[in-house]
């Protein structure tokens, strides 16, 4: 028997809201609900709920290296990031040694995340990106140049969607590195804005192996391709047209990817571009009239127009892995060197990182490389247990790029001129002109704050905004209404308790908020994340329904309302690691300042959600039920810096945790020699102290007096002598350099002429 009060609920009620729902519902692209239907969601979405699940979040483990996976880490990895050196990489060659090259290809750099069966190393998540993370501690180009083929690269699409046969044929020559992958998306004049993109497939009959057989004829023009230069093998996307109907009825059969040797008639790989003049393979290609088989789609016939629902899936590695691998390895070698620095480094007779102004620089640059760390390593936990967080892996894109950025600046700012002379010795300028590339690969940052995190977040990661979507667009009226009856009170039983929540965490500020008991000293964090979990829940609620569609052209909110959600999964991480690191009290002014700063921040961006509502009212009601009660957070404290900052200044566990991974590299080179003299300084300041109690600095003077010792002297003699060796910089023969110029110059000039 139907529910009498169910059924005037649902014609009195439910009906008109229902097609007010339609209404307010944002219009989606066909990339866009491709871009949805990717992948999946992972702990952004119980952040998003309004009450974490924390069981759910105690029960993430990270889980160890295998043997295999060890091995490789401490032989063949330790032993590649021995052969490089970082200047003449950068500045002589502008490419590998080839012995760099062989030596990749031998031992399966390329084919990590290809599975054994196919003759791949068959590793990790995690070990995939330790790996990447411990290389780009040495080079960024090296570095780059493993990441592509694992994550960027046609292998993983392949093993996503690849038929038995293109599996069997392709993935062990790629693990053996007899093919080189790359993927050509970015096209001239669209960017990789798929909808404008100009790459065109036309399916005819062409001649294939000496055969007349079925297949596509391919026009393209491509840039920014990574490994473009070198490679023999182009995961291509295009869109594909049938205007003759060889396959059917359509015309336009949407974005597909083809599989292009790069040895057919009509490719053209042109000359290298050098992105912000780093070293690593990019460079632009061209086809005319190529012509390959229906069996080089991807996947076969059958996943024609499939390929934007490939890319979004498989991009999880590239913005989940790789750029944050990237960047974790350039924020640790910061704080390592940086903190190294500020503690050698004396001005006015003390350490530079004793001045308020160093630490306030100092602290950030420490924090971030624990946050970016944990992050990290948090991210790949999520992908090796199976998920592909679209979400998830572009907060990771975002905001792993831009804490580098900030991270690499503000060490270059405590370096002063050791930072800017280029040479052998400055172990930042690489990764400082590595910036913008980070920054603007695997979709702008702009975009990707600005569209792609709330965005895409808001819809994947709410427990009932996309099942509601699909009811709505059922075409039986009487079932989509009867779906949308069970979800809708649902949801506004989930809205009243977030409201409710979110106004009453705000007014105890948290003291009530949700925590797991059996963690006491972490309890307070716990809180802070429930706390704004249920603000964030219902800030997004009030704005999507008060703006539906019109929510995506509202940018800043959007990206504010995002830099939440990021900012929740970030803190989830850096307690994620604070615990798996075994809780180490040392550690906890990292964590507590990560809290300071992000529980500001997020205070801060849901005030200007408030403020910036296009509807006065409901701005209000936003601001009444996040803000309500307590006093603005303040973010760290002066104290809590300084703490941080010795931290990183201090030898010990704690500043080899916030390191751990960095390839140290020669024993002779620029960043052993910053440890050796901070080593040195540590232990020489009680006879510093002593000397300057007796009014005397020279120890020349000091000897003779005997105030010293032979034996100390000697050691202030090595102290003095390690610290000039890694506050000089390097300088260069003019002439040398003049011919450098000229002949980049001229180099430069062929390329322009040629294109």
């Amino acid at each position: 028997m139907s529910n009498p009060l169910k059924t005037f609920r649902s014609s009195v009620l439910t009906k008109p809201l229902m097609n007010w729902y339609k209404g307010v519902l944002p219009p989606l692209s066909d990339t866009e609900a491709q871009a949805l239907e990717a992948g999946d969601v992972w702990w952004e979405a119980e952040l998003m709920s309004g009450k974490p699940d924390w069981s759910k979040f105690s029960d993430f483990q990270q889980q160890p290296f295998s043997q295999a996976e060890q091995s490789f880490i401490k032989g063949p990895v330790a032993e590649f990031c021995s052969m490089l050196d970082n200047f003449e990489i950068e500045h002589e060659k502008l490419d590998l040694p080839e012995e760099a090259w062989a030596f990749l290809k031998a031992n399966k750099f390329f084919g990590m995340i290809i599975p054994e069966d196919y003759e791949g190393l068959g590793f990790s998540a995690s070990a995939h990106s330790e790996v990447v993370k411990r290389i780009a501690t040495c080079n960024v180009s090296a570095a780059v140049t493993v990441m592509v083929p694992n994550s960027l690269g046609p292998g993983e699409l392949l093993m996503l969607y690849g038929t038995s046969e293109q599996k069997s044929h392709y993935l062990p020559r790629l693990a053996r590195g007899e093919e080189i992958p790359c993927f050509a998306l970015t096209g001239v004049e669209a960017g990789s804005d798929a909808s404008a993109m100009t790459a065109t497939g036309i399916v005819s009959e062409g001649e294939w192996n000496g055969e007349k057989t079925l297949g596509i004829r391919l026009n393209w023009e491509k840039r920014y391709t990574t490994l473009g230069p070198v490679a023999t093998l182009i995961g291509l996307a295009f869109k594909l047209h049938d205007p003759d109907h060889l396959l059917g009825d359509e015309d336009d059969l949407g974005i597909t990817v083809g599989l292009v040797p790069t040895d057919l008639p009509g490719v053209k790989i042109g000359d290298r571009h050098l992105p912000t003049g780093l070293a690593f393979q990019n460079g632009p290609s061209w086809g005319e009239d190529v012509f390959i088989p229906m069996d080089q789609i991807l996947g076969g016939k059958e996943q024609i127009g499939q390929g934007w629902k490939m890319l979004m899936g498989a991009l999880a590695a590239g913005r989940g892995i790789s750029l944050p691998s990237l960047s974790t390895a350039a924020a640790q070698v910061s704080a390592k060197t940086t903190g190294a620095y500020a503690r050698v480094r004396e001005q006015f007779g003390i350490p530079i990182g004793k001045f308020e102004g160093v630490q306030e620089k100092l602290a950030p640059i420490a924090a971030n490389a624990y946050q970016l760390e944990a992050a990290r390593r948090f991210m790949t936990m999520g992908l090796d247990l199976g998920h592909h967080p679209g979400v998830a892996s572009a907060i990771m894109k975002y905001h792993a790029t831009e804490r580098m950025r900030e991270t690499i600046n503000d060490a270059m700012d405590i370096h002063g001129g050791k930072g800017i002379c280029v040479g052998p010795d400055n172990y930042l300028e690489a990764p400082y002109r590595a910036i913008p590339i980070g920054i603007t690969v695997e979709g702008a940052n702009i975009l990707t704050r600005s569209l792609i995190i709330f965005g895409q977040g808001a819809i994947r990661c709410h427990p009932y905004i996309l099942e509601e979507m699909k009811a709505v667009s059922l075409d039986d009226e009487d079932e989509a209404l009867k779906t949308f009856d069970d979800l809708l009170w649902k949801h506004v039983g989930h809205d009243v308790a977030n409201a409710f929540r979110s106004w009453w965490h705000g007014l105890t500020r948290g003291r009530f908020a949700h925590a797991p008991d059996d963690k006491p000293l972490e309890e307070h964090y716990y809180r802070e994340l429930s706390q704004f979990s249920a603000h964030l829940a219902i800030a997004s609620e009030i704005s999507l329904g008060i703006l539906g569609g019109a929510l995506k052209f509202k940018e800043s909110i959007s990206a504010r309302l995002g830099d939440v959600l990021a900012e929740l999964f970030l803190l989830s991480a850096a307690l994620k690691r604070f615990e798996e690191d075994g809780t180490p009290e040392e550690d906890r002014p990292y964590l507590d300042y990560l809290f300071a700063e992000g529980t500001a921040r997020m205070q801060r961006d849901l005030a200007a959600v408030a403020d910036n509502f296009p509807n006065s009212f409901f701005g209000w009601l936003i601001k009444t039920l996040t803000q309500t009660g307590g006093s603005p957070r303040k973010g760290a404290s002066d104290r809590l810096m300084a703490k941080v900052a010795k931290l990183a200044q201090t030898p010990g566990a704690s500043r080899s945790r916030l390191a751990t991974g960095v390839f140290e590299g020669d024993p002779n080179g620029p960043i052993c020699a910053l440890e050796k003299a901070l080593k040195l300084s540590v232990a020489i300041q009680p006879l510093r102290d002593r000397l300057k109690e007796s009014q005397t600095t020279d120890t020349k003077s000091a000897l003779e007096q005997e105030l010293i010792s032979l034996e100390e002297y000697d050691r202030l003699t090595d102290w003095q002598a390690a610290v000039r060796r890694v506050i000089e910089v390097n300088s260069f023969d003019p002439d040398l350099l003049r011919g450098d110029v000229e002949a980049e110059t001229s180099s430069i000039k062929e390329g322009v002429a040629s294109a």
